[in-house]
């Protein structure tokens, strides 16, 4: 189904273009980001997001809840990007009396693409990274409606499955290689390669060092919302808020898949999912 939202993503860039040339001249009075929500695409990253926005200490930025600058816009400015987030002293002045807010944002695609963690580190040190975590199976059919949707995809979900690795053969070596190579089919066509979690959560690590990451399982989130974001509120030193509302952002009407297929593509992240419940310490949800 088509949404609102669907319909006006054609004017972003132009959006980004005026609010960037207008922002960058007032970069230096602009917060710098507390927090990234690195992933994953299509597990709960907007609703969690809209979830820390609702708190008094955070403050969001003015106009994308995602700028994308370490992965699709890095050709801009420092100041560009900053120039997204709110001006400093006008968000202490709204909470005199206590501690100034925290700000971020939040685009999925920093956590699967090759050069971001690196990025993150050099330009955002102290940063902390959240990352949501679904059946990896869901995660790719959800994702494969997502870009039906948005007019990225031509192709049923099993025939795109069949093509991805033909697809995205090659695409990770030529964006290290050439950092200003944009991979379309690696951001729209890598459904099952997103779902390997445990690599992007290695990378990112490797990137910004142990104990900056807090990984959010999408599932608990939803079902246990209170006790899921307080874990949350305590990686971001954030304090308890009893005004949180919890609602489901972004979320597409789809037919249920075949349980044989469920099944079978769950087997191809047999491997990549044990490393990530050795990494994790916990039994993942999507496999009791």
């Amino acid at each position: 189904m088509t949404t609102t939202k669907d319909l006006l993503r054609p004017l972003q860039p132009l959006a980004r273009s005026v609010i960037g040339a207008t922002a960058t001249a007032t970069s230096r009075l602009r917060m710098r980001p507390d927090f990234l929500i690195v992933g994953g695409q299509r597990c709960g990253t907007t609703s969690l997001f809209k979830t820390l926005a609702q708190h008094p200490e955070v403050a969001r930025p003015f106009a994308f809840k995602g700028v994308h600058y370490f992965d699709m816009h890095h050709d801009r400015s420092f100041g560009w990007y900053r120039g997204h987030f709110p001006i400093r002293i006008t968000s202490q002045l709204k909470r005199l009396g206590r501690r100034g807010p925290i700000t971020g944002e939040s685009s999925p695609f920093y956590g699967f693409h090759p050069l971001a963690p690196q990025r993150i580190a050099a330009e955002l040190p102290g940063v902390r990274l959240l990352m949501l975590l679904r059946d990896p199976v869901e995660r790719a059919y959800s994702a494969h409606s997502h870009e039906r949707a948005r007019g990225f995809e031509t192709e049923t979900f099993e025939r795109a499955l069949e093509l991805e690795e033909e697809r995205t053969h090659g695409e990770r070596e030529k964006m290290l290689a050439d950092p200003t190579y944009v991979s379309f089919h690696l951001q729209h066509h890598a459904y099952l390669a997103r779902g390997r979690y445990i690599e992007q959560i290695e990378a990112l690590e490797a990137a910004v060092g142990p104990g900056r990451l807090h990984v959010v399982d999408s599932q608990e989130f939803f079902t246990r919302p209170e006790e899921t974001f307080a874990g949350v509120l305590d990686f971001l030193g954030l304090p308890p808020h009893d005004g949180i509302t919890f609602e489901r952002h972004n979320a597409r009407d789809r037919n249920p898949m075949k349980s044989d297929m469920q099944q079978r593509l769950l087997a191809k992240f047999d491997e990549t999912d044990a490393r990530l419940a050795r990494w994790w310490g916990r039994p993942l949800s999507w496999r009791e």
